[in-house]
Formats: structure tokens, sequence, C-alpha cells
């Protein structure tokens, strides 16, 4: 493995811990509202690490950006990388709105979109990763 590569390899390895520790949470049904926070701080770390490994590929393959969550998912689109850059930039959204749901009513509401359009785009952009890892 190239240094050049180290960075956003070993940010993809946290990544997918915190991908994969969502997933289950998301493959839990009936979720009391222990679990339901436990999903949220599940969400919110998978949400933030997604930002910041794609940043670190980009940075790998040459992008010059200044880096903020949404710009780094807009560049991926634009540098042809993935095609559902709007699903992860609501999830940001998401994640900052339920980052200050104390109530969690809005989680409530929010845990739709959170399982039928959030999630399948992460689950995309953890193959992605895992293709670009396996590729030559």
């Amino acid at each position: 493995m190239e240094n050049k590569d180290l960075r956003w390899q070993l940010c993809f390895t946290t990544f997918e811990k915190a991908f994969r520790r969502l997933k289950e949470a998301i493959d839990a049904e009936a979720l009391n509202e222990l679990e339901r926070n436990g999903l949220v701080q599940r969400f919110e770390f998978t949400m933030e690490l997604a930002w910041k490994v794609m940043k670190d590929f980009l940075v790998d393959r040459g992008f010059a950006f200044k880096p903020s969550p949404k710009d780094t998912f807009r560049q991926a689109q634009q540098g042809g990388f993935i095609d559902y850059a709007q699903e992860l930039i609501d999830g940001l959204d998401l994640r900052n709105e339920l980052s200050h749901d104390y109530s969690g009513e809005k989680f409530e509401r929010a845990e739709t979109v959170l399982r039928d359009q959030i999630f399948p785009a992460l689950t995309k952009l953890h193959q992605f990763f895992i293709d670009q890892l396996n590729s030559p």
C-alpha cells in the first residue's frame, strides 16, 4: 500500500465499523426509546465518517477544494464517483437536525427517510469504497 493511499483507507476502516453498527441497528425492528437513541447515535457517527472518508479519497485523487461535508459529496458526484450525492446531503441535514432533537419527536418523523433513502445511499457508498479497495 502506498503512503498516499493510507489516509483514506484508514478512514474507511473506521467508517466501515460505524456502518456495520448502523446496519445492525437499522435491521432491528420495533425499537424502544433506548434503541432509537442508539440508532440516532450510530447514524450520526456514520454520516460524519462518510464525508470524511470521501474527502480523503478525493484529496488522494488530486481534487483540490475547501472541504465541507456537502461540498465533498457534490465534488464526488461531479467527479463521477457517485450519483447519489443528494441523498447523502439529505443525510447530513438529517444528522444536524437530529443532533438537536432532545425530545425524540423529530426522529419518529425522520425514521422512514433514514431507513428508505439515506441508509441505502450509505450502503452504496460503503460498496463504492470496497470496490475501490479491490480495484488494481
